[in-house]
């Protein structure tokens, strides 16, 4: 894994097509769900650690926009490894650009309805509008460090690990599942008027925010 990181800093790692096919399916998985782990643990001490609460709206732990931040991260950013302090700036701007727009899209189309409100929320310095704070877009920047310098390495090291046909097939197998997830309740739930993640997991008892 050593090995690895330095040769993945000194861009001296060849990828074949097969192993960027894979790396960028589990980016999306792992991005979504690092994305619904920290909104579950930040929303639980926004609501003054009395009880959890469910985020996003799949039946997996997974956010869509946390993983279309990191693929925006991760074009913005790759040959810039060797300069942590830019990646973190550029994954501010980047990810700040895609989370005002985001919410201002979703607020304009859907009739003043909010998939997230920072006027609302506890350590909300710098909100704008409500779509987006500087708390935010710090917490995306780190998280780009995360993604340049822990994510990216260890799934080129997992590409390197296992064989082509296995690596391949637990990369597809996963973003499929969490694509047909995510599928399911944006567009098969809504035209077909059957319920969703979020209203079965509210008639068992979760919580959203």
């Amino acid at each position: 894994m050593k090995e690895v990181f330095k040769d993945y800093l000194n861009d001296k790692i060849k990828l074949e097509r097969y192993q960027l096919v894979g790396i960028i399916c589990l980016i999306i998985v792992f991005s979504g769900i690092f994305g619904w782990v920290y909104e579950f643990i930040f929303y639980y001490f926004n609501g003054g650690m009395k009880e959890f609460y469910l985020q996003g709206g799949n039946f997996l732990p997974w956010i869509n926009i946390y993983a279309i931040g990191a693929i925006l991260i991760l074009i913005s950013t790759k040959k810039l490894k060797k300069h942590p302090i830019l990646i973190f700036l550029i994954a501010m701007l980047v990810t700040g650009i895609l989370e005002y727009f985001s919410g201002l899209a979703i607020y304009k189309l859907n009739n003043g309805a909010r998939y997230w409100d920072y006027n609302t929320e506890i350590l909300n310095f710098g909100n704008i509008d409500g779509f987006v704070c500087l708390r935010s877009v710090l917490v995306f920047g780190f998280s780009a460090l995360i993604l340049m310098y822990i994510m990216v390495p260890f799934c080129i090291y997992l590409s390197k690990k296992m064989s082509k046909k296995t690596f391949l097939i637990i990369c597809i197998s996963l973003l499929s599942i969490v694509l047909l997830d995510e599928f399911y309740n944006l567009l098969i739930a809504r035209i077909f008027d059957i319920p969703r993640a979020t209203r079965i997991y509210k008639y068992l008892g979760f919580k959203y925010v």
